[in-house]
């Protein structure tokens, strides 16, 4: 009996087999599907998937590595809907991109929603008339990509966000900056940007904030956050130097102000995989960002003492919910020629995203 012929329908049967059946099924529909098909697996995937990917890393990376591979038909992205749909935006026509399940997204990309934006934007050049560039996060959905390419702006990273703020505000005395607050600050004040030229917008309540003090904002910044990363607060760095003298803490830059001021280091999620590779034998590092990957650079650098920030922080659920289930449903449905999954962006949507993103590569 051909392979196609045999294979279990739906993630409810699949989802009753052993560890090692599933191990079977993932690794024999990626044979039989050959050089059609690519797995994308984000840094922050649970290890019993991530395993199984062709390509590890970020979401804009993992996006433009699938962009280059114009011979696979199939892209398979392990990560969330967000990053989904970039590598949708960014890969060609004939090229097919899958989130096995559409279940997995991100809190802190839910929290930008495109009409919210269209609102806040009306209310803020009332205010402030054409002063403003909107600036988003990678982390954000098409729709708000979308919506900073209409009208001039431009998506960023954690890892190039200092070198998007400073072409905005060439261009404009102000920026608007979403999803994710705490990324903006920070940013902002590794520019020399006074927390006093920073405000808060909350799109709950269509109102802006001035936390910090001042009345006139360089750099307004959306009310988000990520779920994961706004848990590592100031008193788990003072707490882990007090128990393991000498220790360096390295954050993401999602980290909440405080905590990224007392940390040793901070920056993105490559940045905090290449300084880990680069220290000597015997450093002891206390990480703050997603545990899959804390745990997975505790594993592949036994030589260091490599722990979590806190602890008691979850790994991203979002993200969880690609399991291998979901991952063998996804292959064995490509094998059947009956796709499941499928992100499409809209084209006109698609079209003023990428241009957002163009924009950021041009000044990257």
């Amino acid at each position: 009996m051909a392979f196609a012929e045999c294979l279990t329908p739906g993630i409810a049967e699949l989802s009753r087999y052993s560890s090692e059946e599933l191990d079977e099924r993932i690794a024999e529909a990626k044979r039989a599907l050959n050089n059609q098909v690519v797995i994308l697996g984000h840094h922050y995937q649970r290890e019993d998937v991530i395993r199984f990917a062709d390509y590890r890393g970020d979401s804009l990376q993992l996006s433009r590595i699938a962009a280059g591979l114009t011979d696979v038909q199939y892209i398979v992205f392990c990560g969330v809907h967000f990053m989904a749909e970039t590598a949708d935006i960014l890969t060609g026509d004939r090229q097919t991109v899958i989130l096995p399940d559409h279940n997995a997204g991100c809190s802190m990309a839910d929290m930008a929603d495109a009409q919210d934006v269209e609102e806040a934007w009306e209310l803020l050049t009332d205010q402030y008339g054409d002063t403003l560039l909107p600036v988003t996060y990678v982390n954000s959905s098409a729709a708000v990509k979308a919506f900073v390419g209409r009208h001039g702006g431009l998506t960023c990273t954690s890892s190039n966000a200092d070198r998007v703020f400073e072409y905005a505000l060439s261009i404009k005395p102000r920026i608007l900056f979403l999803p994710d607050q705490h990324l903006g600050r920070n940013t902002a004040v590794k520019l020399g940007i006074p927390l006093e030229a920073t405000a808060v917008y909350d799109p709950g309540e269509m109102e802006l904030s001035f936390p910090h003090g001042g009345q006139d904002p360089k750099v307004i910044l959306w009310k988000g956050h990520c779920s994961v990363h706004q848990r590592f607060e100031p008193g788990h760095v003072r707490a882990v130097r007090e128990k393991y003298p000498g220790i360096k803490v390295i954050v993401h830059p999602e980290c909440p102000y405080e905590t990224v001021q007392l940390a040793d280091a901070s920056g993105s999620t490559d940045f905090i995989i290449r300084t880990i590779r680069q220290a000597p034998p015997g450093t002891q590092w206390a990480v703050g960002t997603e545990h899959n990957l804390v745990h997975r650079l505790a594993k592949e650098h036994p030589d260091q003492m490599i722990i979590s920030l806190n602890e008691m922080v979850c790994p991203c659920l979002t993200m969880n919910r690609i399991d291998r289930p979901h991952l063998a449903d996804s292959l064995e449905s490509l094998v059947r020629g009956q796709p499941t999954g499928v992100i499409h962006v809209p084209e006109d949507t698609a079209r003023w995203a990428r241009l957002a993103i163009d924009r950021m590569l041009d000044v990257s």
